[in-house]
């Protein structure tokens, strides 16, 4: 028999309504998640012994002006690709694919819901973001961005890749303030029950928080050491290759906790799959960045 030791605490995932306009915790963190995101990008792009030596010799591989104009690119990568990610990748293809019974609650009757109501692939008020399809975005917004002002792609990806820890961070609380992405049923004593229905009653692993700690907390860490201590971003793409890595291996860790509404084959889940490609892009990165001798002129 399971017993609770702590009580959800059941936080209206709406902060304010304005009229017919509701504010949202989860609208709020991935403001913060930006904005804050955006404050470490110049914090550390003005940090002149980060750039001292070759191969950027004093000069940060963007200006202030640049980093917070590719805040806006960024921003609406985030938030188009994020939409389409979840769209393609869990409403059509695993929904329509792999998953079990549509009408279950994981897809809430998808694909079917789009054609039926074409609005629905927009609505991301009423949940649906993918982490790996905003990245994407963030990618292509980045790709385009550098290229449309001559700038080099791999040390800004370093830049942007360090922060990102920050904004998986606050999505990860605005999980748990949602009760949505729960974990497992589970006996520890920080076990939770969460109040949706489809959670059981049960009391169940806090997978959110886990989230937050080693895909948001821990990898930010792992990333500002890798630049601080041992200058990982004066060999380009290799701050991204440790992200990828990071990241891949800590949300394979959290599928084992998480009551995941995408599995695939037993206990292997659309989360963990995605993990491959990331590892595969890794060790591209890793090769890149470790093949090439650092620039001293």
């Amino acid at each position: 028999m399971y017993e609770a030791a702590l009580p959800f605490p059941n936080i209206d995932p709406v902060i304010v309504h304005l009229g017919p306009f509701a504010i949202r915790w989860y609208a709020l963190a991935y403001i913060a998640g930006l904005l804050i995101g955006w404050w470490y990008l110049l914090k550390l792009a003005r940090d002149a012994t980060l750039w001292a030596a070759a191969p950027f010799h004093g000069k940060p591989p963007a200006t202030e002006d640049q980093l917070s104009d590719l805040l806006v690119w960024i921003t609406l990568g985030v938030i188009f690709g994020g939409r389409l990610g979840y769209v393609l990748l869990y409403g059509m293809l695993y929904c329509g694919i792999w998953g079990s019974d549509p009408s279950a609650y994981a897809c809430g009757g998808l694909p079917a819901a789009y054609f039926e109501h074409p609005i629905k692939i927009i609505a991301a008020w009423e949940g649906g973001m993918s982490f790996h399809g905003g990245l994407a975005g963030v990618v292509i917004a980045m790709f385009l961005y550098c290229r449309r002002h001559k700038l080099s792609l791999m040390p800004i990806g370093d830049l942007v890749a360090a922060a990102v820890p920050i904004g998986l961070f606050f999505g990860r609380i605005a999980n748990f303030v949602n009760g949505e992405l729960w974990g497992k049923p589970s006996d520890v004593p920080w076990a939770v029950v969460f109040p949706n229905s489809a959670a059981g009653g049960v009391p169940r692993h806090p997978s959110q928080i886990y989230e937050a700690c080693m895909e948001g907390l821990l990898l930010f860490f792992i990333l500002r050491i890798a630049m601080v201590k041992f200058g990982a971003h004066k060999r380009p793409g290799l701050v991204i290759a440790l992200f990828l890595t990071g990241y891949g291996i800590f949300r394979f860790i959290a599928e084992f906790f998480r009551d995941s509404e995408s599995k695939l084959w037993g206990w292997f889940s659309m989360g963990q799959a995605l993990s491959l490609p990331m590892w595969a892009a890794a060790a591209f990165f890793f090769w890149y960045a470790l093949s090439r001798k650092p620039r001293t002129t």
